[in-house]
């Protein structure tokens, strides 16, 4: 890992507290570390300092503690006799990922997602306000701005503001999204000026297959939601309609914070994953009808499996909460 002297760690601000007594942000930061050492392919027995974790993902040592906590429990590290942590035999030295990597600042970025979805953040904001709230330099908050910016659901105004833009809050909505898309996506595989993007469509698949093969346990909410989008918007790249291709990345645009403040079905991430290299393999021997009913039917599930946890949810949460 790195080992170049940085500044000191920058403090955060206070997490809330998520299922089983975790935080989300010791969760975040506990998928971004595991992922971290997947990609990077660290090797087995290399300590992990907690000054230095801090550093690395910009956060206090608070949120890094509890992240090792939850990595010692998965078995990704071990307890060291002298004391601290170090990468375990079974997960050192990963190698085959296709997954793009998180982002250092991706435990602050999803802690602003969920701060806004939350309506913890009003509508438009100063720098000065975010650097304050989470703890961050000019610099570093600067990165994560760019990315949001960059994903449309934020907006710079004239002068030092920013202002988030529209997302989908509601149950109803997003329910409403999902049959969007069940219009939309079989349509986009059945039109006329459809031309299989083959090269995107096999790095999409390399991207699926490793989420298969184990990277849906501890990949991100936002790289679990890009590797699934890239796959989506790729197909409707490929339908040659700009209708379809521009609805879509809007919807999608739209529901990013709502699959983020999703609590992940790890399971369920993994099946859906299987059903989208099935229908990779269908459209790459182009049997396009056959591939628009299976996307028809996997969106359905999607939009069942979903809205029944989001129901299971609302029912289990107190109403004063």
């Amino acid at each position: 890992m790195d080992r170049t002297a940085a500044s000191p760690p920058v403090p955060s601000a206070r997490p809330q507290a998520g299922g089983g007594g975790r935080s989300h942000l010791g969760q975040q930061l506990a998928h971004s570390m595991e992922s971290w050492i997947r990609q990077e392919q660290v090797a087995e027995g290399t300590a992990l300092p907690e000054r230095s974790l801090a550093e690395r993902f910009r956060v206090s040592r608070s949120p890094v503690r509890e992240a090792l906590q939850i990595l010692a429990e998965r078995g990704v590290i071990v307890a060291r006799p002298e004391g601290g942590f170090a990468v375990s035999a079974a997960r050192g030295g990963a190698t085959d990922v296709a997954l793009p990597p998180a982002t250092q600042d991706e435990p602050i970025y999803l802690k602003i997602a969920e701060d806004r979805l939350g309506g913890v953040l009003p509508e438009r904001v100063t720098e000065n306000e975010l650097m304050r709230r989470y703890g961050l330099t000019r610099g570093q908050l600067g990165d994560v701005l760019r990315r949001i910016a960059q994903e449309g659901w934020i907006e710079r105004l004239p002068g030092n503001g920013w202002q988030f833009l529209p997302v989908l809050t509601s149950g109803a909505a997003y329910d409403q999204g999902y049959r969007i898309r069940i219009l939309l996506e079989p349509a986009a595989i059945l039109e006329p000026t459809y031309r299989l993007d083959k090269d995107g469509l096999m790095n999409c698949r390399a991207e699926q297959q490793a989420l298969v093969d184990g990277a849906a346990e501890w990949a991100s909410p936002a790289q679990l939601f890009d590797a699934n989008t890239r796959l989506h918007e790729c197909i409707a790249t490929s339908s040659g309609n700009v209708f379809i291709l521009e609805a879509l990345r809007r919807l999608n645009r739209l529901r990013r914070l709502m699959e983020y403040g999703k609590a992940v079905d790890r399971t369920a991430a993994a099946t859906r994953c299987k059903e989208h290299l099935t229908l990779i393999d269908l459209l790459l021997a182009d049997q396009r009808e056959a591939a628009a009913d299976f996307m028809r039917l996997h969106l359905r599930d999607a939009a069942r499996e979903k809205s029944a946890r989001a129901s299971a949810a609302a029912r289990s949460t107190p109403a004063d909460e």
